[in-house]
């Protein structure tokens, strides 16, 4: 009975740690989405270093600690997790993009009318959220 028992304990060590291990590897792998998408402008950069971030406060406080206060991707990462800003570029871009992509589907694709309606449910919703939330840390000067 005791062999069981620590066999369950220390498979659920090695869950933990395979856990954590997957973590730290899907981190890292939207940090390097993101240093992409400082490069080419058509991917989007803090999305990317969000989910990294979320990755990393599962998994590493030293990775998170050094990504939340990187000089490049820190200040945005605090002014989403402080006030949950999005800026006004980061909205005119993330509207267009579904708005382009929903006309790519509803002209250049066969698809069947509710995959069609679904999508345009989803990419709504996401324009409602980020349109909805405010463009400027409050208390900053400027108007939202």
């Amino acid at each position: 009975m005791n062999r069981r028992r620590l066999t369950g304990a220390k498979e659920i060590r090695v869950t933990r740690a395979a856990r954590h291990a997957v973590l730290i590897v899907l981190g890292w792998g939207f940090v390097a989405l993101g240093v992409v998408g400082v490069i080419l402008p058509v991917l989007p950069t803090t999305p990317f270093m969000l989910i990294a971030l979320w990755c990393f406060a599962r998994s590493s406080k030293r990775f998170h600690d050094w990504l939340y206060h990187h000089r490049l991707f820190g200040p945005p990462l605090r002014k989403w997790d402080r006030y949950g800003v999005i800026p006004v570029s980061a909205k005119i871009f993330a509207c267009t993009a579904m708005s382009a992509s929903l006309v790519y589907i509803v002209f250049f694709r066969d698809l069947p009318g509710y995959l069609v309606a679904l999508t345009a449910a989803v990419m709504a919703y996401g324009a409602w959220f980020i349109l909805t939330k405010p463009s400027h840390v409050p208390g900053d000067g400027e108007a939202d």
